[in-house]
């Protein structure tokens, strides 16, 4: 059993871990473990960036990979403290996005801006107690590659979006996508699929067809 592992299944152990990687009342890691730790445990590619005024929220026990020529804009937010977040090879993440894993991005992923991809959920249900003390729940989030997203979409938890796909702007997307197909609205619905045989982008009628 790793040291990390150890740490995850011994509680006081993990209490102890964690306080001396976060500051009291926040979300993000100590500046000792963003200069001292990070860097030698995530994954970066080679051509890579990262923008100065990006704020990677990212800690050492769960995983953050970053493919080969990919960029992480301006003013997005990277958080893996619940999940890993792995980013595919010359993908872009636009300006204002926020990331929440556990999220998968394939290559060549086109992220526009203000998208929020939250694999992460409160309970609400017991209405003695606030959602902010109710039990974290998590859902993978696996965007596959080719896919372009709109300004200002929302990718829920839980969700797919299959290869090559495409989500309008604004869409607020609870399902899956299928591949080679364009979704928009709120909650997002397919409008279009491509069909391989005629070689068109075919219209979806009210039928799903």
């Amino acid at each position: 059993m790793s040291i990390v592992e150890k740490i995850k299944s011994n509680p006081a152990l993990k209490k102890l871990a964690l306080r001396l990687m976060i500051p009291a009342n926040e979300h993000r890691p100590r500046l000792w473990v963003r200069w001292l730790v990070n860097p030698f445990v995530h994954q970066k590619g080679k051509g890579s960036i990262i923008r100065s005024r990006t704020r990677m929220d990212v800690f050492p026990y769960n995983r953050f990979v970053m493919g080969f020529k990919s960029v992480i804009e301006d003013f997005a937010t990277v958080n893996n403290g619940v999940g890993e977040v792995i980013i595919g090879n010359q993908t872009i993440v636009g300006i204002g996005n926020v990331i929440i894993g556990p999220v998968t991005i394939g290559n060549e992923v086109m992220l526009a801006q203000n998208i929020v991809i939250s694999a992460l959920n409160h309970g609400f249900e017991d209405v003695t107690v606030s959602p902010r003390r109710q039990k974290e729940t998590c859902k993978q989030i696996t965007i596959e590659d080719d896919v372009w997203i709109g300004a200002n979409a929302v990718i829920t938890a839980g969700v797919t979006l299959g290869k090559h796909c495409i989500i309008g702007a604004g869409s607020i997307v609870t399902k899956d996508v299928p591949p080679f197909s364009v979704a928009v609205g709120n909650p997002a619905k397919v409008i279009k699929k491509y069909n391989p045989a005629s070689g068109i982008w075919e219209r979806v009628n009210a039928a799903g067809n």
